[in-house]
């Protein structure tokens, strides 16, 4: 869909000129824009509407925002706000999401910002579509607009019970009106919500469940090929030369070279492969450090060329003569492992051209970014490009680049056929990017009444999210220190601040036990932020925590029980999670039990909220438990889930989620904060069973508890 006056892309093209009524029919649009207007080049990307939504003679409404479903039901918590706004039955409102011809121009789906973007652009837009319709009842029963009353898709004046109500599809009949969302507009408040909060069927459940649901990966247009990528066998590789004769004497074989690019594309799986491995390729590269060198590599590897901190979040009082002279003053290094995303379904891309304009089926979360980056690499203006993302198997934030994008499309115009290309779970591991290896150093102090007086916090490679402890002290340095890596690496979920949460919140129940502090009331003594501390006292509560110094086991043969705590805050959103743990004889490490509390202002769907924060949870189990990519110069060692560790149905213990509802505040994202308070409660509960502190991911990478080992942290003086 284009604008019919300039023939540019629909998110490019003025609102008044974009052909909603030719696709959609007759009817009325409202648009919230997401930013002033501007021109292409403004920041944050083109002239755009936030959301908008065509409410049409069938007196349905057609929603579109420029997010994309990973598979967290989104949509359907979109669907409710857009229904909740409009009186409507949520049966009667329709969202689509992901297509570059279709939706208005987004950022990208990352970050837990679906919620407080889309959704606040598509409540925006309702409200908008509301006051308007309003205007039309008002007109249509000759009242002032303050006597008219919207429910279930009708309008009625008050007082007029005996005239019947009008459908909003007469409301709109004939029309072909576009409107910006009137100043005048309100979004109804959470506090009045009676659809918004409620929970319906997950849209598309059945399909999921059944396998009727058609990912990137299914789609099979006639005449399709099947295409593959030659791709570096070690990080930092580049292509020095190709022998390529014998994959194009193939029979049904098309070949592509572009600078850095060779692919082929094949009428079945098997052909393609059997080209990829006819291609003779060499390589040029430096070796990379080993897995054992990692530490030291990031330590002598800064990013910033001068020998500074890159990013100081806070800097307050005497940090250094604060820590010399505290009675109680710790030390010690946290390390995370690089992990992979493991998606269900690797990337996809499906490339089909109609003359000079091509349409790319991507598993993607930024459509809009790949189709610029396609159009730029393949030299053509943008309009010659459409992204459409299906549902997603699964992307947690591994799912931003473009590059499978361009090389369908390339063999697709080569072949002058469809050419599909999926990644193999070897390929996934070892081409796509991973979430950061970290190293923090922390060090801290507490005063002579056992409160924390000092905190120092430094980042290597992860990033700085939620460094900033959520505690009151007096004198804290935080710093994060960019740093080259030896392999790809990208966003994931909740990203730095896993790093980051487990490195403080195993540290401050370290601390708590060299006071003899109990680890929930030593938090609770220096918590800010009260938010945080209604999660962290609700969990506690669930849990039946009795208070007792940290790090006092409870014997019981043939094993050992342990508990422990740890909160964080991210994204907007406040969690706090309970762990209990048995350490048998054998060291074997079991969980018993995981309690998380969440908070993220008002709740929309609280069924897709609470599955997001157990899927969240499961999730974060792997990381903390056993996930770990294993390298050496610059290669993948484990690249397939034979030795690649994920969560099984056996590793989940009884998960429990206590939801904390808050009307008064806006609703945040919950996809990623739930996760970055698992892995430090699981360390902390095993320090209270075993009195053994581990100080990096994965705890447990086999299972059993690594062997006791010397403590890196400083004793208390």
């Amino acid at each position: 869909m284009t604008g019919p006056a300039r023939g540019v892309p629909f998110d490019r093209t003025e609102v008044s000129e974009r052909a909603y009524f030719e696709r959609f029919g007759n009817g009325l649009v409202v648009v919230q824009p997401a930013r002033p207007p501007g021109g292409p080049g403004s920041p944050g990307g083109p002239p755009s509407g936030g959301a908008w939504i065509h409410l049409g003679e069938d007196g349905r409404a057609r929603a579109f925002s420029g997010k994309v479903d990973l598979g967290q039901g989104t949509p359907t918590a979109l669907r409710l706000l857009v229904a909740e706004e409009l009186r409507l039955p949520p049966a009667e409102v329709a969202i689509s999401v992901g297509d570059t011809d279709l939706c208005p121009w987004d950022i990208g789906t990352f970050g837990s910002r679906s919620m407080p973007d889309a959704g606040e652009h598509l409540r925006a837009a309702g409200a908008g579509l509301r006051h308007l319709l309003t205007e039309l009842a008002a007109r249509r029963f000759g009242v002032d607009p303050a006597e008219i009353e919207l429910s279930s898709g009708r309008a009625r004046a008050k007082g007029r019970d005996r005239e019947v109500p009008v459908g909003y599809g007469d409301l709109v009949r004939g029309l072909r009106r576009i409107e910006v969302v009137p100043a005048a507009a309100r979004p109804i408040p959470p506090s009045e919500w009676t659809v918004a909060g409620t929970s319906i069927p997950h849209g598309g459940g059945r399909e999921i469940v059944t396998g009727a649901w058609r990912y990137t990966s299914d789609l099979h247009p006639p005449g399709m090929l099947y295409g593959r990528v030659l791709f570096p066998p070690a990080h930092g590789a580049t292509l020095r030369r190709a022998e390529v004769a014998r994959a194009r004497a193939l029979p049904g074989v098309t070949v592509v070279e572009a600078p850095g690019f060779v692919g082929v594309a094949a009428p079945d799986p098997a052909r393609a492969a059997a080209a990829l491995r006819a291609i003779r390729a060499e390589w040029s590269s430096e070796p990379g450090p080993s897995e054992s060198e990692v530490v030291d590599y990031f330590r002598q590897h800064p990013i910033a060329a001068e020998d500074r901190w890159d990013v100081v979040h806070e800097e307050e009082g005497d940090v250094d003569r604060a820590w010399a002279e505290a009675p109680v003053a710790l030390r010690a290094v946290y390390t995370t492992a690089f992990i992979a995303h493991v998606p269900l379904e690797t990337h996809a891309a499906l490339a089909v051209w109609e003359g000079d304009r091509v349409t790319i089926y991507l598993g993607s979360q930024t459509p809009f970014r790949a189709r610029d980056d396609v159009a730029r690499a393949l030299g053509r203006p943008v309009e010659d490009v459409r992204i459409v993302v299906p549902p997603i198997g699964g992307g947690f934030g591994g799912k931003h680049a473009s590059r499978l994008a361009t090389a369908a499309a390339r063999l697709a115009r080569a072949a002058d056929r469809p050419v599909r290309i999926v990644l193999s779970r070897e390929e996934e591991f070892s081409q796509a990017y991973l979430r950061p290896m970290a190293v923090v150093e922390i060090r801290s102090g507490a005063d002579g009444n056992g409160r924390l007086s000092v905190w120092e916090s430094r980042t290597w490679n992860a990033g700085a999210s939620a460094a900033r402890p959520p505690y009151a002290v007096a004198h804290r340095r935080i710093g994060n220190r960019p740093t080259a890596s030896p392999l790809s690496q990208g966003p994931y979920r909740a990203l730095a601040a896993t790093a980051n949460n487990f490195a403080r919140e195993t540290h401050i129940d370290e601390l708590a036990a060299a006071t003899g502090a109990d680890p929930l009331e030593f938090r609770r003594r220096h918590l800010t932020d009260e938010r945080l501390a209604a999660v962290l006292t609700a969990v506690a509560d669930r849990a039946g925590w009795t208070p007792r110094t940290a790090g006092t086991a409870r014997p019981g043969p043939p094993f050992r029980i342990g508990r422990g705590l740890a909160i964080g805050m991210e994204k907007g959103g406040r969690v706090a999670s309970y762990s209990e743990v048995t350490v048998g004889e054998d060291r074997r490490l079991r969980i018993r039990r995981l309690v998380t509390g969440f908070e993220a202002g008002a709740i929309v769907h609280p069924a897709n909220l609470k599955s997001q924060v157990e899927g969240g949870t499961i999730m974060a189990l792997g990381g903390a438990l056993f996930e770990a990519v294993h390298f050496a110069g610059g290669r993948v060692l484990n690249p397939r889930l034979s030795e690649y560790r994920v969560p099984r149905f056996q590793d989940i213990p009884p998960l429990e989620v206590i939801l904390r509802d808050r009307p008064d505040l806006p609703s945040a994202g919950a996809g990623e904060t739930p996760l970055i308070a698992v892995a430090p409660a699981i360390g902390n509960a095993i320090f209270d069973a075993t009195g053994e502190r581990i100080r990096s991911l994965p705890l447990t990478p086999d299972g059993y508890l690594p062997g006791p080992e010397e403590p890196t942290a400083g004793k208390p003086r």
